[in-house]
Formats: C-alpha cells, sequence, structure tokens
C-alpha cells in the first residue's frame, strides 16, 4: 500500500489475546487505539479474546472488512500478521520484533517501558523491610526482559545489599494466573517482601499470592505491577505499577499512515511525555515519592542512564538468584 491519502483511512482493528479487562496489555492496548482513532477521526474495531494460537483467518476477516490497518497485539502474532500483511496488502503492527519493519506493510512497536522500571527498582529497595525483593515473569519477551533488567539496576543503584530473586513461570504463561500464584508464593517464600510482577493475565495470580502470603516477618507484602493500573480492584496491597500509555504510539502509526511512511521507524515509550509513568498509591510515602520524582527528573535529564537490556541472558546476570 502507498500513498495512502486520509480519506482512505476508515477503520483500523486491534487483535488482543485475552480480553480487554485485565488492567494491563491488553486493556491498555484496546483503549489506547479506541482514544488514537477517535482523536483521529477514524473506526476502531477490536477483536478480543482471541488466545495465542492462529490469528491468520481472524485476520483476513478483518481486513476483508476494509480495515486500513491491523495491530496485532502480541508477541505471538509476529509470524502470521506479516504473512497476511504481504498476502492481501494491508498494513499491520506487530511487536517483539524490530528488525521487521517493511515500509507500508509492518511496524513494530516494542515498546519498553525500563525507565518507569528503574524508578520501580529504587522504590522497591527503599520500602522493603526485609531487603529482599523478587520479579516474576510470565515470559521473556524483550519488553519485559528489559523492564527486569531495569529493576535490578534500580534496586542494586539504591541498595547494593538488597536480595533480587528472579523466577519465569513459563516460557509463555502470559495467562496462567495459576501458575503466576504459585511461583510467586515460593518467591515470598524466599524472603521477599515487594514483587514486581509482569504478566498479562497471570498478574491476578500473582497479586492473589501478595493478598494471602505473609512475609517473613509477618507483614504484609506488596505488589509492583506493570502497563495498567489495577487500583479499581486493589485491596491494599498494591505499592505502584510501570504504567505505559500507548495511545501516542497508535496516534503516530495513523499519521505515519497518511504520511505514507508507515513501517519506517521504531516507536518508543518514556518517562519524559508520561507515555511511562510511576503510578502513586497511598502505600508510597510522601518523602519517598518526592526521593522518586526527583530520581525521574534526573532520568529524564541523562543525568542517570538507564539502556534497556532485552537479553534474557543478560537479565539473569543482574540477579542474586534465579528460581528454577
Amino acid at each position: 500500500m502507498s500513498g495512502a491519502l486520509a480519506a482512505e483511512i476508515k477503520s483500523i482493528a486491534i487483535l488482543t489475546p485475552e480480553e480487554g479487562t485485565d488492567y494491563g496489555w491488553n486493556q491498555q492496548g484496546i483503549d489506547a487505539a479506541k482514544a488514537a482513532g477517535k482523536a483521529a477521526g477514524v473506526e476502531v474495531v477490536v477483536a478480543q479474546g482471541l488466545g495465542y494460537g492462529d490469528v491468520r483467518p481472524t485476520l483476513r476477516e478483518l481486513a476483508s472488512d476494509g480495515a486500513s490497518l491491523l495491530i496485532a497485539h502480541a508477541s505471538g502474532y509476529n509470524t502470521s500478521a506479516p504473512e497476511i500483511a504481504k498476502e492481501l496488502k494491508v498494513p499491520v503492527a506487530i511487536v517483539d520484533t524490530p528488525n521487521g519493519l517493511e515500509k507500508g506493510l509492518v511496524a513494530d512497536y516494542t515498546l519498553s517501558g525500563h525507565q518507569g522500571a528503574y524508578l520501580a527498582g529504587r522504590l522497591a529497595a527503599k520500602v522493603s523491610r526485609s531487603k529482599s525483593v523478587g520479579i516474576v515473569v510470565s515470559g521473556e519477551p524483550p519488553s519485559w526482559n528489559s523492564q527486569s533488567a531495569a529493576f535490578a539496576q534500580g534496586v542494586k543503584a539504591e541498595n547494593p545489599a538488597v536480595k533480587i530473586t528472579y523466577a519465569v513461570i513459563g516460557p509463555a504463561a502470559y495467562s496462567d494466573a495459576a501458575g503466576g500464584k504459585r511461583v510467586t508464593e515460593s518467591v515470598i517464600a524466599s524472603g521477599a517482601d515487594i514483587i514486581f510482577g509482569q504478566g498479562n493475565g497471570s498478574s491476578f495470580g500473582m497479586l492473589q499470592a501478595v493478598e494471602t502470603t505473609k512475609a517473613a516477618d509477618g507483614g504484609k507484602v506488596y505488589f509492583i505491577d506493570v502497563i495498567g493500573d489495577k487500583s479499581p480492584i486493589d485491596k491494599g496491597f498494591l505499592l505502584s505499577s510501570v504504567v505505559w500509555n500507548i495511545e501516542p504510539v497508535y496516534a503516530a502509526m495513523i499519521a505515519d499512515l497518511k504520511a505514507d511512511t508507515f513501517g519506517t521507524r521504531h516507536y518508543t515509550i518514556g518517562l519524559k511525555d508520561d507515555s511511562v509513568k510511576l503510578l502513586k498509591t497511598a502505600a508510597i510515602p510522601d518523602n519517598v515519592w518526592a526521593e522518586i520524582q526527583a530520581l525521574r527528573e534526573d532520568v529524564i535529564s541523562g543525568k542517570i542512564k538507564v539502556d534497556p537490556v532485552y537479553d534474557a541472558a543478560a537479565v539473569r546476570a543482574l540477579m542474586t538468584s534465579v528460581a528454577q
């Protein structure tokens, strides 16, 4: 597709593996697509709860219905979506494939909230009573890896003595809530009183474990979430979240489609424009929050440099222990 004119972009579609009610990856993606579409005067079609299997039939159906852009909002879709793009000449947006750009056809938005995760690590080290924190992930995709690494770097920068236990639920356990609960319980048993959890649907299991399992000192375990804001369902255990606002990314994609520059650049999120930000909750003391805000300014100015680490082996090397 070339020379896409504004008038030709009537609708875009977003495909998500889980329902848009997870206060996380799926919900933030759907909400962002709707907001970007509304701002651009473009209809948005939502296909949700599709699972992690073959979505080619859904991609073909949405393309035949006239979608000018298919947003394949799952790393598991990054093989089938480009195939359909080439087959039907319909632009697609995929994740976790930075080298997959193809002008006019394929754009990648491998987003990284590493700057926010670094601040979350500083926060965790400041408030941990046991000086032991845990990272629980539902897989090791680039976006999770960069946040896990930055969180560990933040913890170490704040207090090198804090123990960091790292645990993976499974290779692609994004929706495994039971696994999330089981693994989180084991990390708490190892001494952690703060859990940094990255998981989509599995994060509900992580949160459940935090709510029902006491720390070694008999006190409360706190949870730091990613991407969304679980405040509406919090029972007093949510310390913070590395919140992503994906709307500017989708807005840029629509603009690139109109300008015939789609598939020629990567999209990023960060602290500077609040597309990545740390959630403030009542569980964070005001003096600690003030310190975190000062650190935020240092990251934005470049005084503190936080580079993304995408390689799983490099991520594991930053941990005190890796749970098997």
